[in-house]
């Protein structure tokens, strides 16, 4: 169906290495819950199945469940009330911003309004964070970027190893800008681009790929001459490069 891409048959394997695989009972708890509410199987407004049967489904102590719940709820997800249970709660409630709340996006299916919202904070932010490091940015961080540029133009690599080289340059630009809220949002920007790659990776195709070289070229090379409005504006470039390409695939809703 156009407008969503669904993850869950594997077409993720870009994002693969971004994504946190629960490693104890208290992540598995908590990834398993997660997904479930954020793709839709737990629905806003609906109460959770009660401790007993969460235990059962899961093998795991109430101390290891309640640990779960309670992470769920400082990102927002539920709110546990006395003798009423766990809540799912409204999507205005739930902080994006959370790494996990993002992945868990990312795992759920990949829709057009995830990557339209991801593209406005990304224009919101991280054009001034660029024009930022122009102004601020080190020699070394000049050079660092210069050399994630020179991974993503290495011909021949996999889609991958591109989104690894790319997330790295644009968390460059986020250091050298010297604020830390930009690179607080660093999670943003990280899951807006592997959406964007599991959509369609610029590897895929000869122009595109050619496209997005030049348009990081033009960042670094703007950084590096110390040219802020130069440098707004080829991220500015850069990022609707990437929601144009993503969007095109996943082609624009109806109505």
């Amino acid at each position: 169906m156009a407008g969503t891409i669904d993850h869950r048959e594997g077409a993720a394997a870009t994002a693969g290495s971004a994504r946190r695989k629960p490693h104890n009972f208290h992540a598995h708890v908590m990834y398993t819950l997660g997904t479930a509410i954020v793709g839709g199987t737990y629905r806003e407004g609906q109460i959770l199945p009660g401790d007993s049967d969460l235990i059962d489904q899961f093998g795991v102590s109430r101390t290891v469940l309640r640990e779960a719940l309670k992470t769920l709820s400082a990102k927002g997800l539920v709110e546990a009330r006395a003798r009423v249970g766990t809540r799912v709660l409204p999507r205005s409630r739930w902080n994006m911003f959370d790494s996990d709340v993002l992945l868990w996006h990312l795992e759920s299916g990949i829709s057009f309004d995830f990557i339209a919202s991801l593209a406005e904070i990304r224009m919101a932010v991280e054009p001034d964070a660029a024009a930022l490091a122009a102004e601020r940015r080190t020699d070394a961080q000049a050079e660092e970027l210069m050399g994630w540029l020179r991974g993503m133009a290495t011909q021949g690599q996999s889609a991958q190893d591109f989104a690894r080289n790319d997330v790295e340059f644009h968390r460059v630009v986020a250091q050298a800008s010297g604020n830390p809220f930009m690179v607080s949002l660093s999670n943003v920007v990280e899951i807006a681009l592997m959406a964007s790659f599991t959509i369609s990776s610029p590897v895929e195709g000869g122009e595109a790929f050619d496209k997005a070289v030049r348009l990081h070229r033009n960042i670094a090379e703007a950084i590096a001459a110390k040219d802020p409005e130069m440098a707004r504006v080829a991220m500015r470039q850069a990022i609707q490069s990437g929601v144009d390409r993503a969007t095109t695939t996943l082609g624009t809703p109806k109505g």
